[in-house]
């Protein structure tokens, strides 16, 4: 079949398989199991006008159900200011791409020079890159950093305390490039401490990653973590949620040498699981180790103030094996959805959310407890996420609120669930679950 947007002829197609030596095009896709394989056409309409496009994706729309969330474990119902989809929806941003020209990209650069200090500033860290592709991604890319800083050691001790699909990216980035990870066991919901320590003292660490909020919503306290791990010649990694440092100590303030996690909390709507934006701080020490850009400012020939790429430690531009990374981009449209989020907010608007956030949470537990059927799962402070023992059948319940318009928590365990509170949830929408629950 010929297709009009495809511009390679059969010259050019047999040409291209002879070059790589292959018989047809068939034949460069027989790893593929024939089981897995498509036998038939798309199931796709034929051709129509664009009011009967329109109907079309319109009528799909509707067997859409819009549940109220009480779900997180790493995404969250935050509020979007209305501000932001106008402003980056405007042509000069919603189509930029890489800025490699700086005297034509002075805007892209500007703002990313706005978002790698705002998020500088929240993390309590020296130096902000210009953002990754998401929060697992660049937890996987900060293990990276700590085997690439270590002389001699190729072990990254990861608490058990870290979201499960944190963990499971690094350790597929960890495999291919030769470095060792060791789950260190949790203690009552937190990560312990004196395993870390022991480990710490048989040598061979190059990292620790910890998160703060955990996978199971708990504050941790990690007095003493940075000293034990800069005693031994090894980096703290902290992953946290970025909305939830407004309030907590930050990971600079924790002594952390790399703060990363996911940026989607300031104010990027949930949209199915994305885009996102992953962020990655660090010490000024490290700044070179670090993966992607750094957008700095230095003035033109004119004195004007102006902005260019000062960093670029990546293979498209310096040789391979110089590169810290194979990262290809940034996220550079969602780093400018939350620089604007923070711009708008400001320091007094993110702390209200986040203190709001972490007000509902706390009511919700105390409801959802006096209904003598759930009961926290872990005696430990925690902030907008916590999880609880159900006496019934969790499954059903999820299935009855969902029934009800309410997307019920995060299924942690056969008799756990885990439930958000975001500033989005009123407290008719809070004591509406409970009921529902209590029933």
């Amino acid at each position: 079949m010929a297709f009009k947007y495809f511009p390679h002829t059969q010259h050019d197609i047999d040409e291209m398989l002879g070059r790589v030596g292959v018989g047809s095009l068939d034949d460069l896709f027989a790893d593929v199991p024939e089981s897995v394989r498509l036998k038939g056409d798309y199931d796709l309409p034929g051709a129509m006008s664009e009011i009967d496009i329109r109907r079309f994706f319109d009528d799909l729309c509707r067997n859409d159900k819009l549940l109220t969330c009480f779900a997180g474990a790493g995404v969250y119902d935050h509020y979007t200011p209305s501000l932001i989809p106008y402003i980056i929806e405007r042509s000069e941003f919603l189509t930029s791409y890489t800025p490699y020209q700086a005297e034509i990209s002075q805007g892209t650069l500007h703002y990313i020079f706005e978002y790698q200090t705002m998020m500088a500033r929240l993390t309590g860290m020296d130096i902000s890159n210009a953002s990754m592709y998401d929060g697992t991604t660049a937890t996987a890319e900060a293990v990276l950093m700590a085997a690439a800083a270590a002389k001699k050691a190729d072990t990254v001790l990861v608490s058990e305390t870290v979201d499960p699909k944190t963990v499971a990216v690094v350790k597929t980035y960890a495999h291919y490039h030769g470095v060792n990870i060791e789950i260190v066991a949790q203690n009552n919901g937190a990560t312990n401490m004196n395993a870390v320590r022991e480990r710490l003292d048989q040598g061979g660490v190059a990292g620790v990653v910890v998160q703060q909020p955990n996978r199971y919503g708990i504050i941790e306290d990690f007095d003493g973590l940075s000293d034990a791990c800069h005693g031994k010649k090894a980096l703290l990694i902290m992953n946290s949620v970025a909305a939830d440092l407004a309030l907590l100590k930050t990971p600079g303030e924790w002594g952390a040498d790399i703060a990363v996690g996911d940026g989607q909390s300031l104010g990027i709507p949930m949209s199915f699981g994305g885009p996102y934006v992953g962020y990655m701080c660090c010490t000024e020490k490290l700044m070179r180790k670090m993966p992607g850009r750094i957008v700095g400012e230095t003035k033109d020939n004119r004195g004007n103030r102006s902005f260019v790429l000062t960093l670029q430690a990546r293979e498209q531009h310096i040789r391979r094996q110089k590169a810290t990374s194979n990262i290809c981009s940034n996220e550079s449209l969602m780093a400018l959805f939350v620089t604007i989020y923070m711009s708008v907010m400001g320091k007094q608007g993110l702390k209200e959310a986040a203190q709001l956030s972490y007000a509902g949470a706390h009511y919700l537990c105390d409801e959802l407890v006096k209904t003598g059927r759930f009961r926290l799962s872990y005696d430990r402070p925690f902030f907008n996420e916590f999880c609880v023992k159900y006496d019934g059948d969790v499954d059903a319940l999820r299935r009855r609120l969902a029934e009800n318009g309410i997307l019920g928590g995060v299924k942690t365990a056969d008799d756990e669930i885990m439930f958000a509170v975001t500033e989005n949830r009123t407290k008719a929408e809070i004591d509406r679950l409970v009921s529902l629950c209590a029933s």
